[in-house]
């Protein structure tokens, strides 16, 4: 298993993707989000920091971390507890914005870098929640769209459970796939209490 103290502090002096994130249109410099401990029993796998995060330093600080926090059933208290809940997203940095304002994708060198060692240092895990394509592609093999994957929960579940990110992009998403807060959330909710015992 990885030293995760040294592992820990070498993703947050991570600097790989500085000359990417200065040419963007934001221009801004690597802040890696290091939100994870060895004990963690949840994993919530994302896609990458916002700016809100990039500035505050704490994942899912934002709208779609309402969102996501209502739909896990979780108080926040517990949400941001890294003993029992660990925040990994595909990359660890805000990778910025394009000209026209939109989210860059995260860069495949901080999973290609990071992720490997990450995984192998959570091995208390019990429960994956894999929120938005590129965790979907990566943490579950999927070659399905987000709908088709996150419509295929059974597959995965208890152990994992695929999501749409929860963005307020995608509000017109839930109401167009009710069957996602009917069928998917009281399960995973109750898989969320049972892992943690809250």
């Amino acid at each position: 298993m990885p030293d995760f103290p040294n592992l820990a502090n070498d993703i947050a002096a991570c600097r790989l993707c500085a000359a990417r994130f200065a040419a963007t249109a934001t221009g801004h410099r690597p802040r890696p989000v290091v939100w994870f401990r060895p004990t963690a029993r949840i994993l919530i796998a994302g896609q990458a920091p916002g700016m809100r995060v990039h500035k505050s330093g704490k994942p899912f600080d934002d709208p779609s971390g309402d969102r996501l926090r209502y739909w896990l059933g979780l108080p926040t208290e517990v949400f941001y507890d890294t003993s029992r809940v660990a925040i990994v997203p595909m990359a660890f940095c805000f990778p910025g914005y394009d000209a026209k304002g939109s989210d860059l994708p995260p860069p495949p060198v901080c999973r290609k870098t990071w992720h490997d060692a990450v995984t192998q240092s959570l091995e208390n895990l019990q429960l994956s929640v894999i929120v938005g394509g590129y965790a979907h592609k990566y943490h579950l093999g999927a070659k399905a769209g987000v709908t088709d994957t996150v419509r295929a929960w059974r597959d995965h579940a208890p152990r994992a459970f695929p999501l749409p990110h929860p963005s307020w992009r995608n509000t017109g998403w839930l109401k167009k796939n009710p069957w996602f807060e009917a069928e998917v959330l009281p399960t995973l909710r109750a898989r969320v209490q049972e892992v943690l015992n809250v």
